[in-house]
Parts: structure tokens; C-alpha cells; sequence
């Protein structure tokens, strides 16, 4: 029997990211191989860092960041709003 392979959908998530206040990786899980080797997930983590760590917004936001395989959501939050 042959796995049955969907195309990506709004819902598909392909990574879990949470960067500390400098950038730094403190958790990262991809799903898929987007991002192959450390050095591409590293610069993409840097990508979206520089564009999310200048927000003034407080609480959760996102941002949409071009990847391989369209926008890729990115969800984000200040340390003192989320507990």
C-alpha cells in the first residue's frame, strides 16, 4: 500500500521555533526538510529575528516570511507577556 502524500494546506505546520531576546535558538523542531542542515534553519531563525525583534507590539503576533514553499507563518511574543 502506498503512503498517501497531501499537499501542504493553510493548517501544515513545518516548524516550531522559540528564539530569546537576543535571537538565540532556545527550541527548534522541523517537520520537514525545508530547511535541511543547521546552517539553513540558522540564517532562517536570523531572518525571521531581524524582522520581528524591532515590534513594539506587546503579546502574540505574526509575520509572514517567503520560504521554499510559499509564506510561512511565524508567531511571536515579548518574554514579559508570556508568563
Amino acid at each position: 500500500m502506498e503512503a498517501l502524500m497531501l499537499e501542504p494546506s493553510l493548517y501544515t505546520v513545518k516548524a516550531v521555533i522559540i528564539l530569546d531576546n537576543d535571537g538565540e535558538r532556545l527550541f527548534a523542531k522541523y517537520y520537514d526538510d525545508t530547511y535541511p542542515s543547521v546552517k539553513e534553519q540558522r540564517a532562517f531563525e536570523k531572518n525571521i529575528f531581524s524582522k520581528t525583534h524591532r515590534s513594539d507590539k506587546r503579546g502574540g503576533d505574526t509575520a509572514g516570511t517567503p520560504g521554499h514553499h510559499g509564506d510561512m507563518g511565524t508567531l511571536w511574543g515579548h518574554r514579559d507577556t508570556m508568563g
